[in-house]
């Protein structure tokens, strides 16, 4: 359910606005993407698991305010990180 640790390097790399970011609101939102996909997948086949639901329902919404805030701070950045993960909003 959880994403692997190259994985995260991986996003953390492709992510990053400069060198050693680890903490830009683009990168928090990949993983938090990615682990919502995975998280997805994992209860479409185990369907009665509703402690890994609401913890699914709480990413969603952790990532929802960051993408708000980003949205606010700097509305251009904001765009290119949803057509780059493939949200809806």
């Amino acid at each position: 359910m959880s994403i692997t640790a190259e994985r995260k390097q991986a996003l953390i790399i492709e992510y990053a606005t400069k060198e050693g970011d680890t903490g830009s609101p683009e990168v928090q939102v990949a993983i938090l993407s990615e682990r919502i996909r995975n998280l997805t997948d994992h209860l479409g086949s185990h369907k009665k698991d509703f402690h890994s639901r609401r913890g699914l329902l709480v990413m969603v919404g952790q990532r929802r305010r960051l993408l708000d805030y980003l949205k606010r701070s700097s509305v251009s950045r904001y765009e290119t990180l949803i057509g780059r993960l493939g949200l809806r909003r």
